[in-house]
């Protein structure tokens, strides 16, 4: 199953509209001999690729899936389910049952009830850590945004001036550009795309393709090349995007925060001081400290050369 989230989540960014999934085929002896995740767009599935590859070699075998195989038909493609119970596997090993209402514990019905062996929630947290984004849009109707800063010490995204290149280090923008390739879409505001014409691309070997699409926050005149979001609510229109990576300035950041629609926050935080400088949010809408209270959740930490990234998650009633 390890094996089955790493190719999941490595069509993150790649799958929307569609669900980022890995799977995973291993024989009676032990040997893997089919793999596969979403391809890019959606299609095929993770099941499908998996199974072409094993062929024959699937009947008696064992199936490693991150969510329950789809049981609906698509005009995009046949339902795994289908594609499983031809393949004659002796057991079907799933993550995370599918929340989409269309498969919803149905595929793990249809496949017990063709014979197959069929257990759930092995790399439950894993999963749904993984399909954050696709599951984001299935619950919320818009894409998981996360919000990205890079912050001094004492808080600020710049000098009074508006220079910010570069507050971290190298280690600390590889790993962003890590976050870029697993995004479906970079959103900055009209004064960062001014200020610093972003070019907004994957720069890591070998993931250059993974540069995802381009959006910018304004109200002013579209852009060739970038989409347009008038307001941060515009994302509820986004139903293409799995994952929204926010890198605007101030004015953005605190926009997207105001309206509630943050998700995931991303500090990476600079051992330096610079002072006087530019704060990373204005006023969202809090007026009593109490209320800040509760709200975010430190969820990861890790060092990044000489940085520190902090990874907070927005606690939401269930």
């Amino acid at each position: 199953m390890a094996k089955a989230l790493a190719l999941g989540d490595s069509a993150r960014g790649r799958s929307a509209p569609n669900p980022n999934v890995g799977c995973v085929i291993v024989s009676p002896s032990g040997r893997l001999v089919g793999k596969g995740s979403t391809a890019p767009g959606g299609r095929p599935h993770a099941e499908a690729i998996a199974l072409q590859q094993a062929g024959k070699k699937a009947k008696g075998a064992t199936v490693y899936v991150t969510l329950e195989p789809c049981v609906h038909q698509s005009p995009r493609g046949p339902a795994c389910t289908d594609l499983l119970i031809k393949a004659e596997p002796k057991r079907v090993v799933i993550a995370l049952k599918d929340p989409d209402p269309r498969t919803a514990g149905k595929g793990i019905k249809t496949l017990r009830a063709a014979g197959i062996e069929v257990s759930s929630g092995l790399g439950r947290v894993a999963a749904m850590g993984s399909l954050a984004g696709w599951i984001t849009r299935l619950e919320l109707g818009r894409p998981r945004v996360t919000l990205k800063l890079a912050l001094s010490i004492d808080g600020k995204i710049a000098l009074p001036s508006g220079e910010s290149k570069w507050i971290t280090g190298e280690d600390a923008r590889a790993h962003v550009h890590q976050e870029r390739a697993h995004s479906d879409m970079i959103l900055v505001g009209r004064g960062t795309y001014l200020a610093d014409q972003p070019r907004l691309d994957v720069r890591l070997p070998g993931l250059e393709e993974r540069s995802p699409r381009r959006a910018l926050l304004t109200r002013g005149e579209a852009v060739e090349g970038w989409e347009i979001l008038r307001n941060p609510r515009d994302v509820l229109g986004l139903h293409d995007v799995n994952d929204l990576l926010v890198e605007g300035g101030s004015a953005t950041a605190t926009a997207f925060l105001s309206e509630d629609l943050v998700d995931r926050i991303l500090i990476y935080r600079a051992p330096i001081i610079v002072g006087e400088g530019k704060s990373s949010f204005g006023y969202v809408g809090l007026d009593a400290i109490a209320d800040a209270h509760g709200r975010w959740r430190l969820v990861d930490e890790q060092r990044l050369g000489v940085d520190r990234l902090e990874v907070y998650e927005r606690a939401r009633d269930s």
